[in-house]
């Protein structure tokens, strides 16, 4: 089974725990991270863009000149395509992008993703995340020590509110509860900042 050493915030190790290889050492499948990231990117579309075609466009009733003898193109409106101002072919109209990745697909993808970052040394297993003060300069201190300082997802057991605000105003820095972490949010950042807590929850829910 796979190992990794439990620190605390001062960057010392503490002691060593087993992971569910299960989750935490399967066959990465790329494919399926690819169909979950693309699913979940599509979800975050608003979908509000939209364009008027040429029936929506106002004016255009009247023609613009006789149908013959001018030597010009025969034309029916002002307000068709080719016109400044009149219609849009195959305008966009607001849509709804969002659709459902089969469950199991989901869950093969973020424990390809758990996997590769275990591999890569990109997970850091705290024993617990507790300020003196709920400063910003202090979160900022402990990342630093643990060596966590570039994008890190940060990930508790619960809802901490104290982690979230200390941790609100650091750019490239994200912080979540274990039931929530998703694929795209592990790829984006460097580092896996998870308390032991937060590690046993992922264990229950995702294996």
């Amino acid at each position: 089974m796979p190992k990794v050493q439990v620190i605390n915030m001062n960057g010392e190790n503490i002691s060593e725990v087993e992971l569910n290889e299960e989750i935490f050492d399967i066959k990465v499948n790329e494919h399926a991270v690819y169909l979950v990231v693309k699913n979940i990117l599509a979800n975050k579309r608003q979908g509000t863009k939209s364009a008027k075609t040429r029936s929506e466009v106002r004016g255009g009733g009247r023609k613009p000149w006789r149908q013959k003898g001018t030597g010009r193109a025969r034309q029916g409106s002002i307000r068709s395509p080719q016109f400044r101002g009149g219609g849009v072919v195959f305008a966009p109209k607001p849509r709804d992008f969002s659709y459902t990745t089969p469950k199991k697909v989901r869950r093969l993808a973020l424990k390809s993703v758990l996997t590769s970052k275990l591999r890569d040394g990109e997970i850091i297993v705290l024993d617990n995340i507790k300020f003196d003060e709920v400063k910003t300069k202090n979160f900022q201190k402990m990342l630093n020590t643990i060596g966590a300082d570039k994008k890190a997802l940060v990930v508790t057991a619960e809802n901490d509110k104290d982690v979230v605000r200390a941790g609100a105003n650091i750019a490239d820095v994200q912080t979540s509860e274990a039931r929530n972490i998703n694929v795209y949010d592990l790829l984006k950042y460097n580092s896996l900042v998870i308390t032991q807590d937060a590690l046993k929850v992922v264990e229950e829910v995702f294996n």
